[in-house]
């Protein structure tokens, strides 16, 4: 069966000499991955259009007996370039699609995320690198997974709690408007991480450097 979608590349790494396999994150599917027969030959019809962060329409076949599709066609919609330009921005990409691997199922739809990720990568795109956007992506990401949390059975402060509803709330422009001190990106950005290995049993690598904010760990 054939089936036809909108996804953006999470990964692509080598199979074969000549072949791909391609992790995407689609609003109809969810997470898929996909072989892509032939991509890293030079004169494949893929040629160019499977990278990173890379927004397409694609069809592929799908495999009864395997989790691995076979890709059939793509055509692309939006290649992100400027985030090959700004190593922080693609560094906040990058942590952003490994916590969303770690936090969903395969093959379960997720439109609101997928539209989430899609937001922020063009927000990434646009606007300076800043901790809360990282922040505000994993308290989006937790309140669309339903592991948001009780702020009022928190030990945060006011101010802290106050920031933490308003980032999970406001979209990508509102929220850089947002004025956080040092001490509550600090102290939000302890707290989720504590959070998130609670209800997730690990965080991704790259965090750290995802908020490159000093005193953060």
């Amino acid at each position: 069966m054939i089936q036809a979608t909108t996804g953006l590349v999470l990964l692509a790494r080598p199979l074969t000499e000549t072949s791909l396999v391609v992790h995407w994150l689609t609003a109809d599917f969810g997470r898929i991955a996909t072989v892509a027969k032939g991509a890293r030959r030079p004169k494949s019809h893929f040629l160019g259009k499977l990278d990173l962060f890379y927004l397409a329409d694609f069809s592929f076949s799908r495999s009864r007996g395997s989790d691995l599709h076979i890709l059939r066609e793509v055509k692309l919609r939006d290649l992100h370039a400027s985030l090959r330009e700004n190593i922080p921005a693609l560094r906040q990409a990058a942590y952003a699609a490994a916590l969303i691997k770690l936090a969903t199922e395969t093959e379960t739809p997720l439109p609101a995320i997928f539209d989430m990720l899609r937001n922020f990568l063009d927000h990434l795109c646009r606007h300076k690198t800043a901790p809360q956007t990282v922040l505000a992506f994993e308290l989006k990401l937790l309140q669309e997974t339903g592991m948001q949390p009780d702020w009022d059975q928190t030990n945060l402060a006011a101010g802290t709690r106050k920031i933490a509803d308003a980032l999970s709330r406001l979209d990508w422009p509102g929220l850089m408007r947002l004025k956080l001190t040092h001490s509550q990106t600090d102290e939000l950005a302890r707290f989720l991480d504590g959070f998130l290995i609670l209800h997730l049993g690990r965080l991704p690598q790259g965090r750290a450097a995802a908020l490159k904010t000093e005193g953060l760990k």
